[in-house]
């Protein structure tokens, strides 16, 4: 029997590509494929174009839904050889190396809430668009369906994608990776979350783009659309992608100490300092798209305010409540990013934020135990509380004014290449009236 075997590999806007072979061999490390970099996003000019991808052995696994069929993930290289600098994955191996050069190492899991949805019908043109969306579930549908933002934690039969989001765990399980947890979400339609285990960096972006994969074919095997839009419906709660961070030593989890306050050591409240202190030029990068800044607003429990927390979901980083004899769980989790963010550069990007606060020793002040959404602007402004850029424009700015934290990795090229794409991407789409400018306008 033929095998084949799929090399994959992210561009820099984050879009998770792949190259086949016919695989005769056995040492996966012997393979190449040459390919158009000027035909992805961000790689290469038409005129120089020729790039190479290699397999990263030791992420080999079998895809379960075709017989004889291989995945592996992929860096990108030039014809002589060299890395190139572009590369996604790239960019994260060398953030690992560069804070492992600190003495420490980086770990993170994630929380994936996306939509299923039975069906999505978009058309734009110059004289006509519409969106249509057909969930079982929303409120709108024939049946009774879940009220808006009334869905978290329901059962079965009102959660109608229960079996399908069990079918995209198996195939992750299956592929290589491990989820702790899932459960319906708080939108109705559809909304669910599943939760990583903690990997290190580099794989646990390698899990983002697979699950991201697997769900949308999971889905469309049986019926729905798996949607990862950070907010595709109006009045309802948008979808995130909540970072969980932390630092080890030794086996050692360096942000806890059950001594000092709240369990946090000085070290997790300086990392806590540089994410707050360079968060709105990380939102360029961990909420990357126009759509990014409809779900970040108030009443939706999307972050707002760069302020942290102890279990506050109206804060930009919280520290979720642990038991004090679970060390190995204490972690940061920043709430802002959303599934469309290249995982790669998000990851990276915010470690190297977290260390510039320890370097620089950025205090966070006491954590918030308010709900921030219902202090006023007078309250804000006297405490000094900054807010998320609002919209992408706002956000590109900030990160072409705030990124020497990122330069110990990022290369200049890598980031005017990136704040080019996005704002080219944000003049296309925010240039496109909507029905909502003629209902909202047509009295003026």
């Amino acid at each position: 029997m033929v095998r084949y075997l799929q090399l994959y590999f992210t561009d820099l806007l984050g879009v998770f590509r792949s190259t086949s072979i016919v695989w005769e061999g056995d040492d996966v490390s012997r393979e190449c494929i040459l390919f158009d970099g000027s035909s992805v996003y961000g790689f290469e000019p038409i005129e120089y174009s020729d790039l190479v991808v290699k397999p990263v052995p030791d992420t080999l696994t079998k895809l379960p839904w075709e017989d004889e069929v291989y995945a592996v993930i992929s860096g990108v290289y030039k014809p002589s050889g060299e890395r190139h600098s572009r590369d996604p994955r790239y960019i994260v191996e060398k953030t690992i190396h560069h804070i492992r050069g600190y003495g420490y190492e980086c770990y993170a899991g994630v929380e994936m809430e996306f939509f299923l949805f039975n069906s999505v019908k978009a058309f734009v043109d110059t004289g006509i668009q519409y969106l249509e969306i057909t969930s079982i579930e929303a409120p709108w549908s024939d049946g009774v369906g879940i009220a808006l933002k009334k869905g978290y934690h329901v059962v079965e039969p009102v959660d109608c994608v229960a079996s399908v989001r069990r079918k995209i765990i198996d195939i992750v399980h299956e592929i290589g990776f491990k989820c702790v947890k899932n459960h319906h979400e708080v939108a109705s339609s559809g909304q669910v979350e599943v939760t990583s285990n903690r990997y290190s960096i580099d794989r646990l972006g390698d899990f983002i783009q697979f699950f991201k994969m697997v769900a949308r074919k999971v889905a469309r095997d049986h019926g729905f659309e798996a949607v990862f839009l950070p907010k595709p419906l109006w009045g309802d709660n948008g979808s995130g992608m909540h970072i969980h961070v932390s630092l080890w030593r030794d086996g050692e989890n360096l942000f806890f100490d059950p001594s000092e306050e709240y369990g946090l050591t000085q070290l997790a409240r300086y990392f806590i300092g540089g994410v707050l202190e360079h968060g709105r030029s990380l939102s360029a990068i961990v909420s990357p798209t126009v759509n990014s800044y409809k779900r970040l607003v108030p009443g939706f429990e999307a972050p707002v305010y760069l302020v942290w927390g102890l279990g506050n979901r109206s804060v930009a980083v919280r520290i979720p409540v642990l038991d004090h004899g679970s060390p190995d769980l204490w972690r940061i989790e920043y709430r802002p990013p959303d599934p469309t963010a290249n995982p790669y550069l998000a990851l990276a990007a915010l470690f190297l934020a977290g260390l510039d606060g320890i370097l620089k020793k950025i205090d966070p002040g006491d954590p918030v135990i308010e709900d921030v959404y219902k202090w006023g602007l007078k309250k804000r402004r006297e405490l000094g509380v900054r807010e998320l850029p609002r919209n992408l424009e706002e956000a590109l700015d900030e990160l072409e004014s705030d990124h020497e934290y990122l330069k110990p990795v990022f290369t200049d090229d890598v980031l005017e290449t990136y704040i080019e794409l996005k704002r080219r991407e944000s003049r296309e789409v925010s240039s496109v009236p909507a029905p909502m400018d003629f209902l909202y306008y047509s009295i003026l």
